[in-house]
């Protein structure tokens, strides 16, 4: 499986356990010209903008979460602010989280979600 074909796994992943977990995924893969945002959902009143990251068990660059440096936070909130214009959500209340989809050396995942990541 190549990196393309892992993150669109790691995407389905992500958006299941979402699903599973009571929030409504009303967005995937949104783009515009200053970035992507994975997954754009609702938990209740808040809009969510979901980072999804995947790593490989055994990669020695630390854990999935860890990609998630300040450089792709800054670039999340500004596609984020394009978002919100062009959907006319500008009172949303909004959140920022992180899903982590670890792929395991037997074929298996395990997903860590940090909600209020940023």
């Amino acid at each position: 499986m190549n990196r393309k074909q892992k993150g669109q796994l790691a995407e389905e992943a992500a958006c299941r356990f979402l699903l599973l977990n009571g929030v409504y995924v009303i967005d995937r893969n949104w783009r515009c010209r200053s970035g992507e945002i994975d997954i754009v959902a609702e938990d209740g009143e808040e809009l969510v903008f979901v980072e999804v990251r995947s790593k490989q068990e055994s990669s020695p660059y630390g854990t999935a979460l860890d990609a998630v440096d300040a450089r792709k936070q800054l670039q999340v909130r500004r596609t984020a602010e394009v978002y919100l214009h062009q959907q006319q959500r500008f009172d949303a209340k909004i959140r920022f989280d992180v899903i982590g989809v670890e792929f395991k050396v037997d074929g298996k995942w395990q997903i860590t979600h940090v909600p209020y990541a940023f």
